[in-house]
């Protein structure tokens, strides 16, 4: 971190083997959470990584992110606990390099799918092995990740025929490392029906209970 022109926070987050992102991803995730030390290959779902960087530092950890400028943190609670770097310069490896140092949680994003050379992986990867946080890579694929973890969006809630707004999502996670899993989450909340009330839960004259705004967009 000094190295960004900044001191490395102090970790607060348990230091265990996994850095967990909440109790709907339990299921889903080897172990209950993201592997520290460790390589994990994300699709390229927004909403899905801003839900792991607003869990974890909803908790009490730090989180990077290398590479996104245009993801919103507008569902983030804890903006203090985040250290974006938008433009990271001709080599985002070494940034991200720093930051798992002393992070939790970093998210390195390349704009095109690459696949990294063995030997340009290196000097990352031991840094990661010595460091303490999960590294996630978007479209940055590097050999042999631990895991791979891709999010599909399967469905909306809150909005009908010309009426409503979206105030949920349904998305279907899947992970696959040693062993593969997944699970249908969902982001926001969705609509409840009235017992006594036959009509879809998509249907513009649904009565909705209150919702939240959808939690991640891009």
């Amino acid at each position: 971190m000094a190295a960004l022109g900044g001191e490395v926070p102090e970790p607060v987050a348990p230091d265990t083997d996994v850095v967990g992102v909440g109790e709907m991803f339990r299921t889903v995730l080897p172990g209950g959470g993201l592997p520290r030390r460790a390589v994990t290959h994300v699709s390229d779902t927004p909403a899905l990584v801003v839900e792991m960087v607003d869990s974890i530092t909803a908790a009490g950890g730090f989180a990077g992110v290398v590479g996104w400028p245009d993801l919103s943190y507008a569902a983030v609670a804890a903006l203090e606990r985040v250290i974006a770097v938008p433009d990271p310069g001709i080599d985002p490896l070494s940034v991200a390099g720093v930051l798992v140092e002393g992070l939790d949680l970093v998210v390195l994003r390349t704009p095109q799918a690459i696949n990294i050379s063995p030997v340009r992986a290196r000097p990352l990867l031991a840094r990661v092995r010595k460091g303490r946080a999960a590294l996630l890579t978007v479209n940055a694929r590097v050999p042999s990740p631990t895991l791979t973890v891709t999010g599909r969006v399967t469905g909306f809630h809150g909005i009908g025929r010309g009426a409503g707004r979206i105030a949920g999502m349904d998305m279907r996670v899947e992970a696959a490392g040693h062993r593969t899993a997944s699970a249908v989450i969902t982001f926001g909340e969705a609509p409840r029906l009235s017992p006594l009330s036959p009509l879809s839960p998509l249907s513009p004259l649904s009565p909705l209970s209150p919702l939240r705004p959808l939690r991640a967009v891009r």
